[in-house]
């Protein structure tokens, strides 16, 4: 490989998709990249209506629409043309990214890093999980116009690309259930702290202009999804019963009708707020009392490491988790613990931390330096650049 001054290298970033599924970790890894002084271009496809959440203003993307095979192979021929960078690096082993990598390696022998942010089978059943098929099903699957192996998401070519993983030249994953299966490098979600900044925002002035001044906020600031255990908060809230509580919702959920599910039930409780941009989320964030990330105890969310611990960490909020995961070495005393699945213990640490609000609040300080020194954008442009150094 050619040699490069760092502020010469450009990296393209490939993500699985434009709305949700990965955007958020390659926005991130675009801005790690940056800190390095690479210039940085993040490419991929919109499976969707509209690109969710909108790219940070100073990183360069271009997507695609979305199709399914066999149109997603002349998609994907385009999309290679358009690859300029120096390295690959392709977040999620699917098709849509990690596929399209491996076949820009074949052709233009560029090193790839291969950045895993969840383990994308355990949404299908993890190892159970098997395709069996008669030859009548088979060529339904393919041949149909609608048939399930026309979609690029479909879990065998998922296990496909996980069983390629070893085919990148260099592995990065977020928590340690994913090092054990993958190995790699450890790179954790980390968090732009200038940007969320608690000095800069005024959480009183968030809360009026989003129509929240007369409550107390518990705050979910991502999508609602059965293994994230907001029914668990809001049966806490059940139980606790008192009308100035709310948990609030930001973004809603893009894959299915869940939220709107929680609504049916819950709805009392329950204020959802628009989607946001990168730059527009610390703001709001601010509005909240506490963040809460009640993961459930399952595959999926042992692999994940949540967004929103270093959205209320780097806001120096008080957080309110599971004993899920990685989630208590990331707190480390930082924060709120609970069993998963328990709702009543929520609601007493619910009460606990508005008793003494200001003893919570020093947590959320304490929280945001351990932010600041472990999981700023800082801290990954180091461990980034020992990698790319290794290339």
């Amino acid at each position: 490989m050619k040699k490069y001054k760092e502020s010469e290298l450009k990296v393209s970033i490939l993500a699985p998709n434009f709305c949700k599924g990965g955007i958020v970790r390659a926005y991130l890894l675009g801005k790690v990249f940056q800190k390095l002084n690479y210039d940085v271009e993040i490419l991929g496809f919109l499976f969707g209506k509209n690109v969710y959440p909108e790219a940070p203003s100073d990183l360069s993307v271009f997507y695609l629409e979305g199709c399914n095979y066999p149109e997603f192979f002349s998609a994907s021929k385009k999309l290679l043309n358009k690859i300029k960078g120096d390295i690959v690096c392709a977040v999620k082993p699917k098709p849509t990214s990690y596929g399209v990598a491996l076949m820009d390696k074949i052709f233009h022998h560029r090193p790839l890093i291969l950045d895993i942010d969840d383990w994308e089978l355990s949404w299908y059943g993890g190892d159970e999980w098997q395709y069996r098929p008669n030859f009548k099903q088979l060529a339904r699957d393919v041949l149909k116009q609608d048939g399930a192996l026309r979609n690029p998401e479909h879990p065998l070519y998922i296990k496909w690309m996980e069983s390629s993983i070893k085919h990148a030249d260099a592995i990065v994953a977020h928590t340690q259930f994913l090092l054990n299966r993958f190995g790699g490098s450890y790179l954790p979600n980390g968090k732009d702290t200038d940007l969320f900044n608690p000095d800069k925002y005024d959480p009183q002035v968030s809360r009026e202009n989003n129509g929240l001044a007369d409550y107390r906020i518990l705050m979910f600031p991502g999508a609602p999804r059965p293994h994230k255990g907001l029914e668990d908060v809001l049966m806490a809230l059940d139980l606790l019963n008192q009308p100035d509580l709310r948990l609030v919702i930001v973004g809603g959920n893009p894959y299915d009708d869940y939220d709107e599910q929680l609504k049916e039930r819950w709805g009392k409780w329950i204020i959802t707020l628009p989607p946001q941009s990168v730059e527009e989320m610390p703001s709001v964030v601010s509005a909240a009392h506490v963040i809460v990330v009640p993961s459930r105890d399952t595959a999926i969310a042992w692999a994940q490491f949540p967004l929103k611990l270093t959205d209320g960490m780097a806001m120096a909020k008080p957080i309110l988790a599971t004993r899920v995961g990685d989630i208590p070495t990331i707190l480390n005393d930082t924060g709120y613990l609970v069993n998963p699945s328990s709702p009543e213990e929520i609601a007493e640490n619910i009460q606990l931390i508005f008793q003494d609000l200001e003893a919570a609040n020093h947590r959320g300080k304490m929280a945001r330096e351990r932010c600041v020194k472990h999981y700023s954008l800082n801290t990954m442009a180091t461990t980034v650049s020992q990698i790319v150094s290794s290339l």
